[in-house]
């Protein structure tokens, strides 16, 4: 399951439980949209509640980065999960991605927030 919304610096999105195909094809849809609102949107991915996700929906993931490499700006991720952040790290050296992790949403949202001011 997928929740996403808009704020000022691009968008916040929350992955629950599986993250499939499904989910992967709203998010896309939100990033672009975001992205005709927004030069460069930043993304505050929350995977803390994430149990699992499906392997057609990694593989459109690593395209999409492939093909949008550079429409995007930063990427926090939030997780504490070992396998989670494992898995994001090895799917980011696929692309020029480069998230930053935190522990917690609020110092994500923060990190966006303050280095959305100083663009």
């Amino acid at each position: 399951m997928i929740s996403i919304r808009e704020q000022s610096y691009g968008l916040n999105v929350a992955l629950y439980n599986e993250f499939t195909l499904d989910d992967f094809r709203q998010l896309e849809a939100a990033l672009l949209e975001s992205k005709q609102k927004i030069h460069l949107p930043d993304v505050l991915l929350d995977l803390s509640m994430l149990k699992d996700f499906t392997i057609d929906m990694a593989m459109e993931q690593i395209k999409f980065l492939n093909q949008h490499e550079n429409d995007f700006g930063r990427v926090a991720v939030i997780t504490n999960d070992i396998w989670i952040k494992l898995g994001a790290r090895l799917s980011s050296l696929l692309t020029n991605q480069h998230p930053k992790y935190f522990d917690d949403a609020t110092k994500a949202q923060e990190w966006l927030l303050a280095s959305n001011f100083r663009q």
